[in-house]
């Protein structure tokens, strides 16, 4: 590829696509955190259980995993944009069959093929953001769009709660089913075809498992994968266990908890904008250990606290804080120079990525609410397990030398 390709496949990443992939990637957050807060009523409207409730929460995350891990390399040889713009437009119908749902059963399937198809969306709109940067630049805008992209799981619960307390769980639906109509229009508007026909890889699915294999084999792409995925499992371990550890352990009312939910979630998302300020002035590598160590610390930590004094609320709330601020230095970093190991196959790079992360979310989540609602020693120690892990991945993704990204 030529320096005038490459300079003006980079001015094609404007403002308005960023703003867009910003938007496709909140819809996760905000269709799991808008719709957590009704988990009762919906319970009581359709004659359901409290576990096949939770089961369309996993089913989503299934969904989410899946469609990242298939929607990489399908449009690796198919092409962005309508294959982005089906996805969304399959997410908005998903979105009405769960608010029209006359059965707990029928909702389960419909937030399956609703988390399918907003992985597929999510994995196009990253992979489009590899086709149009390299370098820094690259780094700098994902960093962006997951700091601005915060704002969805600040908003989600209590927009959630809102929705909940002047109308009914459905229109929680109703409203993603509205910013999926939205984003088509941002997609048809703002997102362009970024993988001309002489880049597109034939094969499909079948190609997929070879440049799988081939992402799969380089250790530095393996190892910023490992970095992110266990940043992803940290940040669900919290989000499993907070409510119950400030409220029913400290008593904090919902209302607090969920101004502290947000402050730690603005402080994830302050935490990524800085590192996008930083990316080609601080090396990446150690953006991500300053993460990694203060994520490491309040841990430790919280074990201790947990252990020893009785999960003090001061305590908890300070941990809370430095943990979720630090997956703001890990997470997106990880991600980014993940993507930059197979600037070959983005598609497939990105799938892999987020099939990694997803999983981490829906494996460690019910993991750290083994030990009940009244101890966080489980928490704590898949905390600092997940922080390891990411240490070690970084220390995998070494460069042979002595550069450093």
């Amino acid at each position: 590829m030529t320096t005038l390709d490459q300079t003006r496949r980079q001015a094609r990443l404007g403002t308005a696509l960023v703003a867009t992939v910003i938007f496709l990637t909140g819809i996760a957050p905000l269709a799991t955190d808008m719709y957590v807060p009704a988990f009762p009523s919906v319970a009581a409207d359709l004659s359901a259980t409290a576990t096949q409730v939770q089961l369309t929460l996993t089913t989503f995350f299934v969904g989410m995993a899946l469609g990242q891990l298939i929607g990489g390399p399908v449009s690796d040889q198919h092409g962005r944009r309508r294959l982005l713009l089906a996805a969304v437009i399959v997410m908005t119908v998903a979105s009405v069959v769960c608010a029209l749902t006359p059965s707990i059963g029928v909702m389960t399937a419909a937030r399956f093929v609703q988390g399918f198809a907003g992985g597929w969306a999510m994995v196009i709109g990253r992979a489009v953001i590899v086709d149009l940067a390299r370098g820094a630049r690259l780094v700098r805008v994902l960093n962006v769009i997951a700091g601005v992209g915060g704002i969805a799981p600040i908003a989600g619960p209590l927009l959630g709660a809102v929705i909940l307390q002047l109308s009914g769980w459905r229109m929680s639906f109703w409203a993603v089913a509205a910013l999926g109509g939205a984003m088509v229009v941002a997609v048809l508007v703002a997102v362009p075809e970024s993988l001309p026909p002489h880049r597109r890889h034939g094969g499909g699915l079948r190609a997929f498992a070879v440049a799988g294999r081939q992402a799969l084999a380089r250790r530095r792409y393996v190892g910023y994968v490992l970095v992110s995925g266990s940043g992803m499992g940290a940040i669900f371990a919290y989000v499993a266990t907070s409510a119950f550890v400030l409220q029913s352990m400290n008593g904090l009312s919902p209302v607090a908890y969920s101004v502290d939910f947000a402050a730690n979630a603005a402080g994830m998302t302050i935490a990524a904008l800085v590192a996008a300020r930083l990316a080609g002035r601080v090396a990446t590598r150690t953006v991500i250990l300053v993460g990694q160590v203060a994520a490491l610390g309040a841990g430790v930590a919280m074990l201790i606290g947990a252990l020893r004094f009785g999960t003090p609320l001061p305590l908890v709330i300070v941990c809370f804080f430095v943990l979720m601020t630090a997956q703001g230095l890990i997470g997106p970093n990880g991600g980014a120079l993940a993507s930059a190991e197979v600037p070959e196959h983005p598609g497939t790079g990105s799938a892999v990525l987020g099939f990694v992360t997803w999983v981490a979310a829906g494996v460690i989540a019910p993991i750290a609410g083994l030990g009940g609602q009244g101890t966080a020693v489980p928490m704590a120690h898949l905390t600092i397990v997940c922080t390891v892990l990411s240490m070690a991945g970084l220390a995998l993704a070494r460069p042979a030398g002595t550069a450093s990204n």
